[in-house]
């Protein structure tokens, strides 16, 4: 009895809801829905199905959605018609759905499909966030104009925005979606999305438990992205004994008492205080959770294999600031027992183990282990040893074979397979440098063994062209096991490196000021006839050309062309360069009426003829160059110059010798690898043949032929100091020696050092035509150049300097638009004009900082802020040079 009662009431029930999907019209079809009977369904026969309300879609396909048919059989009231409606409900392309009966004539029915569309998006904008952030933002959004506005798309939008700004740091983001009538499209919406990121969550505290081995300050120090609020530290001996705190104490006692202020602080411990200057840490998910993987790289590297994190919580603080608390399960600290190999042929276990360079007992790391078989940047690895060697298919797997307490013991299965040839090589990307340009400077040669070494070389030197973007220069290898053999394609992307210089402004008295310079490094001379292959220049064949010519008024103008060839002959890397240069210098001198009055005149011309090329021992990072020039020097009216010889012309033959090792990842913005470079130049000893009597000849006839040699030493070398190769510490050392092949010649008055300033051209002192100019930031310009007294009696210049350097660098960009990096600096140096004052530990010392931008299209260009520490000459009682802001233009060797 019961049973059946409850079935009556469910009947009930499904019939109130049938009819309720019917909506009667009794003004306008009395007729059709009097005759239904919703106590007792009856069974029609769809004559007709009519839809309404659709603008956009289609009739015939939503007819279809319904299930229902002309033809079919169906009950009114009844499940068809109320799955029907669901259907159509379930696909979310309509807003509201009623179907009810238009007539009944017999056993047909003609039903009446009313439906209302959902809007479309027609747009939709931000408010409350910047451009910058709306143009990413736009990027994370799936938002498609057209697609239907329903709560799934505005609830996914919702998320999206949120995300977005939890990752930046804006852990508190609402977001607000309003829909809003668009006013051209009758059915469009458009989404207004506010923002409202409140300010970035940050870090008050981090706290461990469970780390009973590793102190939390060490902790602490592997979350490079996650730390803590900035907080005052103070110096906790000294605490101790003032309030008789232990150190832990000392660190607890004040981290949590947050209502006392720094200046308070400082007031009530006055010197006791010491400040710790730290940046404030925003909360950023991503970061955190990379943050906690280090937290057990770190555990692992000191043996404890086993450690994890078993929980960690964040909570707020306040409205601004979360904790965050970790609870760590060290575990046991595990150490090494036997390390097993297996599988090696070719090199026995004592080699293998040298490499490897693990003891039994030695602190278990698996971090090492992996750095020591696959790819160790700081010294050999197995992988290496092997694929040096061709075995490009060789394996190497660590597995752990016995945990005997806590000893650990280690199998290496090594699968060696066969030695692999090159095959093919291919390029791609390089749309403007020639393929030849490029292969040869290639070390992957088809038909060579395949050495992975030769594949780490090739890529430092097709960085160091310059002609393409040393971060994306890559290899794709396609290995081939059956015949052993390898398929090479390297993959570059071009970059512009022709540079331009060009700047003009009047001098007043002095006239045009101005300089206009091209460099073409990628220049090609055999294209010049081949228009069609200009890009627009005639360019790919990797030579070099540079114009360039520089006025200040008629005060300085200097006239240069130079042209190299990196491959003479195309066969080997043997080059050939040509320079040609013209300079005039002028100032008042003796007998001008005037400043303006330039009747002091300096010519400097040269012509130089340079082979070199690339050495093969000790290994293939040294070159060779060896050059011929000749330059002639014209003084007029320049007494000052070389006394007793205000009208001379000197000629000088020189033989320069230079050997150089170059090795470093980027020439730009280099971070690991060095330069160094020993030169040596030569003029004929002039003096062991001239038949003049060298205590009587005049100045004319001493320097008609300019005799020296001279010697100089160039090292620098790059270390990077984090893991993604942006901090970079430079260090560098210069020394010049210029010398003479008999006593009774003097030292030659040209070719000298001048020292001091940003190594620019002009600044202290008349000339600077024909001197080897040394920056040394801090000093006025070519200040620190002896002789500092009698400036007229005496040659000007040094024959002697030393300079020594660091500095620290971090990028603000290195894309191939520019590179731009920040720096800070200590220097020091000094110059001499004779060898018994010679002393490398009596220098002029400066510090500062600056900035560089190097730009394709203009070079490099530097500002510097420098102090000089020392007095000017060095031990005299003046003041000290002081700060200075000075400009440079260019690669400076030294």
């Amino acid at each position: 009895m019961m049973r059946a009662s409850i079935l009556i009431f469910f009947l009930l029930l499904v019939g109130f809801d049938t009819m309720a999907q019917f909506r009667r019209s009794r003004a306008s079809q009395p007729a059709a829905t009097d005759n239904l009977n919703y106590a007792n369904p009856a069974e029609y026969i769809i004559a007709g199905i009519e839809v309404t309300g659709l603008n956009i879609l289609d009739k015939n396909a939503m007819v279809s959605l319904t299930g229902l048919h002309v033809g079919d059989k169906i009950k009114i009231p009844g499940d068809a018609i109320s799955n029907a409606i669901r259907k159509l409900w379930n696909h979310g392309l309509v807003g509201d759905v009623t179907i009810g009966v238009q007539k009944i004539e017999g056993e047909n029915v003609w039903l009446e499909i009313k439906m209302a569309e959902r809007p479309r998006l027609t747009n939709f904008y931000f408010n409350g966030i910047s451009k910058g952030q709306e143009s990413s933002l736009k990027e994370e959004l799936t938002l498609i104009r057209g697609k239907i506005v329903n709560d799934a798309m505005l609830r996914n939008t919702e998320i999206a925005v949120k995300k977005f700004f939890v990752k930046k740091g804006f852990l508190n983001t609402e977001v607000k979606i309003i829909q809003e009538r668009d006013t051209i499209a009758t059915d469009g919406i458009r989404l207004k999305i506010a923002v409202n990121t409140n300010s970035k969550v940050k870090i008050n505290k981090i706290s461990f438990e469970g780390n009973e081995n590793i102190a939390d300050g060490k902790l602490k120090g592997q979350m490079k992205k996650t730390a803590e609020h900035p907080r005052f530290a103070l110096h906790r001996t000294i605490i101790k004994k003032v309030l008789g705190f232990k150190p832990r104490d000392v660190k607890t006692y004040f981290t949590e008492s947050y209502e006392m202020s720094w200046r308070d602080v400082q007031e009530f411990f006055g010197d006791n205080v010491k400040v710790n200057v730290f940046k404030g840490s925003k909360f950023i998910l991503a970061e955190f959770e990379e943050d906690k993987k280090k937290i057990i790289e770190h555990y692992n590297s000191k043996g404890y294999r086993d450690a994890e994190i078993v929980m960690d919580t964040l909570y707020n603080f306040n409205k601004r600031t979360i904790n965050i608390d970790f609870v760590i399960d060290e575990g046991p600290k595990y150490y090494f027992r036997n390390i097993i190999w297996t599988g090696n042929y070719i090199h026995n276990d004592k080699t293998l183990n040298a490499i490897l360079g693990i003891k039994k007992g030695d602190v278990y790391n698996r971090e090492m282990i992996q750095r020591k078989l696959t790819f160790n940047p700081k010294g050999p690895d197995i992988s290496g040893l092997y694929m040096d060697d061709g075995y490009l298919f060789f394996s190497i797997n660590d597995v752990e074979v016995a945990v005997v307490g806590d000893s650990i013991d280690v199998e290496m299965r090594i699968r060696e397979g066969d030695q692999a040839t090159i095959n093919e090589v291919t390029i791609s990307g390089n749309d403007r440098t020639s393929d030849h340009v490029i292969r040869r400077e290639l070390s992957t040669i088809p038909g060579w063994k395949f050495s992975r070494s030769d594949i780490i070389r090739t890529q430092q030197k097709l960085g160091q062209l310059g002609y393409f973007n040393p971060q994306t220069i890559g290899q794709n290898m396609q290995p081939n096991m059956a015949d052993a053999t390898v398929d090479v394609e390297w993959m570059v992307e071009e970059q512009s490196n022709d540079q331009i210089e060009l700047s003009g402004g009047w001098g007043g008295a002095f006239g045009f000021v101005g300089t206009l310079g091209l460099t073409f490094n990628n220049f090609s001379l055999r294209n010049i006839p081949h228009v069609k292959k200009w890009r627009p220049l005639p360019v790919g064949d990797g030579q070099r050309l540079s114009l360039r010519v520089q006025a200040n008024g008629r005060n300085f103008q200097n006239y240069s062309i130079s042209f190299s060839e990196p491959w003479l002959g195309g066969r080997k890397p043997q080059s050939l360069s040509v320079s040609a240069n013209k300079s005039i210098s002028r100032f008042a001198g003796q007998g001008a009426t005037n400043w303006f009055d330039l009747n002091s005149v300096l010519k400097v011309d040269n012509i130089t003829l340079g082979l070199g090329k690339v050495l093969e021992w000790p290994d293939n990072y040294f070159t060779l160059i060896n050059s011929l020039s000749y330059s002639v020097y014209t003084l007029k009216n320049a007494p000052n110059y070389i006394p007793g010889c205000p009208d001379c012309v000197a000629n000088s033959v020189t033989f320069n010798s230079t050997i150089a090792r170059r090795s470093v990842d980027n020439p730009m913005y280099p971070a690991q690898g060095s330069e160094i470079s020993l030169s040596a130049t030569f003029t004929p000893p002039y003096s062991s043949w001239r038949n003049i009597n060298y205590s009587e000849a005049t100045p004319q006839d001493l320097n008609r032929w300019v005799e020296y040699h001279k010697w100089m030493f160039d090292a620098k070398y790059y270390i990077a100091l984090d893991q993604n190769n942006k901090l970079v510490l430079e260090a560098k050392a210069h020394f010049g020696f210029i010398g003479r092949y008999s006593r009774q010649t003097a030292y030659t008055p040209f070719e000298r050092f001048y020292l001091g300033g940003a190594g620019l051209a002009g600044g202290f002192g008349a000339f600077v035509l024909g001197q080897d100019i040394i920056a040394l930031r801090g000093y006025d310009d070519n200040q620190i150049t002896p002789p500092f007294n009698n400036l007229g009696s005496q040659v000007r210049g040094g024959i002697v300097y030393d300079k020594f350097g660091l500095e620290l660098r971090y990028p603000v960009t290195t894309g191939n638009a520019a590179t731009i990096y920040g720096f800070v600096f200590a220097e020091a140096g000094n110059n001499w004009d004779n060898y018994e004052d010679f002393n490398p530990f009596s220098m002029y010392k400066t510090a500062g900082f600056g900035a560089r931008i190097f730009m394709p299209a203009f070079g490099l260009i530097g500002l510097n802020w420098g102090y000089g520490f020392d007095p000017f000459p060095l031990g005299s009682t003046n003041q000290r040079s002081g700060a200075k802001f000075q400009f440079t233009i260019g690669q400076q060797i030294r």
